[in-house]
């Protein structure tokens, strides 16, 4: 039996449906990429979460396809702010509650301002990060906006 993370019960609490998939994690091999040929899937249909940092907002994420960069113009357009910057990694358990390989939109210690790329919308569903290594959410992108109060926008 899987184990719930505070991911999935959000998810629960909210009725919004989801499935969800485990891999095994190998500690050499954690990029979205990486996860996504583990788990069967596109790595366009995998979106990782990235956390920022803003001048305007302290903290703020991006949720994007895998195998895209994330535009840092863009999201700083998006968001309001005059520039942003990745989170070092060493502040990410600290900021987020969360690990890298392991980093949900869902669920962290706050909620930040998130942005959710548009191409997003066009999939019958993404995969995201479950809230720990090993196990991926699979959801219907408008869901997800749904879920954590997201905004879709132009970021690669």
């Amino acid at each position: 039996m899987i184990q719930k993370t505070n991911a999935v019960r959000i998810l629960d609490s909210l009725s919004i449906p989801y499935e969800l998939r485990t891999y095994i994690v190998d500690e050499d091999h954690l990029s979205a990429t990486d996860v996504a040929e583990s788990i069967g899937i596109e790595p366009e249909r995998l979106y990782k979460t990235l956390i920022l940092k803003g001048q305007k907002d302290p903290y703020l994420v991006a949720v994007v396809p895998g195998n895209a960069q994330l535009d840092l113009k863009k999201i700083a357009r998006a968001s309001g702010n005059k520039n942003c910057e990745m989170l070092p990694m060493k502040d990410l358990l600290s900021v987020t509650g969360y690990i890298r390989g392991g980093c949900s939109p869902i669920g962290m210690k706050k909620q930040f301002p998130t942005f959710i790329e548009e191409l997003s919308s066009i999939e019958k569903t993404i995969v995201i990060s479950a809230g720990k290594r090993g196990l991926q959410i699979i959801i219907h992108p408008l869901d997800l906006v749904k879920a954590i109060d997201a905004t879709l926008a132009d970021l690669i």
